[in-house]
């Protein structure tokens, strides 16, 4: 595509310059906080799938706090660091969803009833480390699959929320290699 066929395409796209309705937009509705009439997405749909990323969050907290404490055997405690960090990183996580929630009008679900339903990863303890680290890499390889997809379903309806997603995508990919990389250490393979 040539320069002058990209700037026709750019300049049939309409773009509001001015400032004036700007600014009487921003003045209605302000309880509706950054839902404004130009947000694409459906702002309830919208929270109820963050409520179910938030409960994934949450689980994969639990999970990996609960193995960088119960992680026993040879070269545990370098498992067991890596293991915290994670959490540390998942909690970082389950706090930008939840201040998306807020953002979107919603309230956070930080409920424990039912939070197993809610999440998209399964809080499993395993009986070794090279379980708990198998059942880590499942989780990711589950948030990996699940980010994606929401990704591609909040597009450029919500780019703030799909943004959002993307960085976490980022950790988890980093998650699930890490996890590869022990259970292959760990496995001889």
């Amino acid at each position: 595509m040539s320069n002058t066929t990209a700037n026709q395409s750019a300049s049939t796209k309409p773009f509001l310059s001015d400032v004036k309705i700007l600014r009487e937009r921003a003045r209605k509705n302000l309880s509706e906080g950054v839902v404004t009439g130009t947000y694409g997405g459906d702002a309830k749909r919208t929270i109820e799938i963050l409520q179910s990323v938030l409960a994934t969050e949450i689980v994969c907290v639990l999970r990996y706090t609960m193995h960088s404490i119960s992680a026993t055997g040879i070269a545990s405690e370098a498992i067991k660091a890596e293991f915290a960090e994670h959490a540390k990183e998942e909690q970082e996580h389950m706090m930008v969803v939840a201040e998306r929630i807020d953002q979107l009008g919603g309230t956070p679900n930080f409920n424990p009833e039912g939070l197993a339903t809610r999440s998209a990863s399964q809080y499993v303890e395993g009986n070794n480390l090279v379980d708990m680290i198998k059942e880590n890499l499942i989780a990711e390889r589950i948030a990996v699959d699940h980010y994606r997809e929401l990704i591609r379903y909040f597009g450029d309806d919500d780019p703030s929320t799909r943004v959002m997603l993307q960085g976490i995508l980022t950790v988890e990919e980093e998650h699930a290699s890490d996890m590869l990389g022990l259970l292959e250490a760990h496995q001889g393979t």
